[in-house]
């Protein structure tokens, strides 16, 4: 890893991403999330302050357990600028995912227990399965797919549907062969 002199105080793209292994691309991407902050040289030029170094390894190690960058984001907009994050804040704002990473851990643990079950029936049911549906939570706030918002006009709308397609009778036609 190549050392800069203390006597630099604002590094280029390059040599940050040397420093901290994140590549170019990463930086500009973090940058245009307001993870880190650079001024432009009359050149146009990106420079950094050192701290830079720390926020962009504060931003790697969240990322490595899982953190969303908005929340990243937030946690580091409770720093200083131009201060670089020291043992203690990693401390402190790493104290407020814990719970969160505690019930991801839960549900890996869960995915693991259960993947060769889930396998071995295919069922994805989002009424049975203990991976999709654990313990049916989904299933006591609403009917059907957990992924689709209800509004009232697109439930009027499937009625409608479901009655054109019935022929108005009531009865619905069964699919002919496998088409199910």
């Amino acid at each position: 890893m190549p050392q800069i002199p203390e006597k630099i105080h604002e590094l280029t793209v390059g040599q940050l991403s040397a420093r901290s292994g994140a590549a170019v691309s990463a930086l500009h991407f973090y940058e245009s999330k307001g993870l880190i902050s650079s001024r432009r040289t009359s050149g146009n030029q990106r420079r950094y302050h050192r701290d830079a170094l720390r926020r962009v390894a504060f931003v790697r190690a969240a990322q490595r357990v899982g953190i969303p960058l908005a929340t990243i984001r937030e946690a580091l907009a409770e720093l200083p600028e131009e201060r670089t994050p020291t043992r203690e804040d990693w401390a402190r704002l790493s104290e407020a995912w814990r719970s969160e990473l505690d019930e991801r851990i839960k549900q890996l643990g869960r995915l693991r227990d259960h993947l060769t079950d889930c396998i071995g029936c295919g069922c994805l049911s989002l009424e049975n399965c203990v991976l999709s549906n654990p313990d049916d939570v989904f299933g006591e706030r609403r009917t059907g797919s957990r992924l689709m918002v209800e509004r009232p006009d697109a439930q009027e709308a499937a009625r409608a549907r479901e009655r054109a397609a019935d022929g108005g009778s009531g009865q619905r036609e069964e699919p002919v062969g496998d088409c199910r």
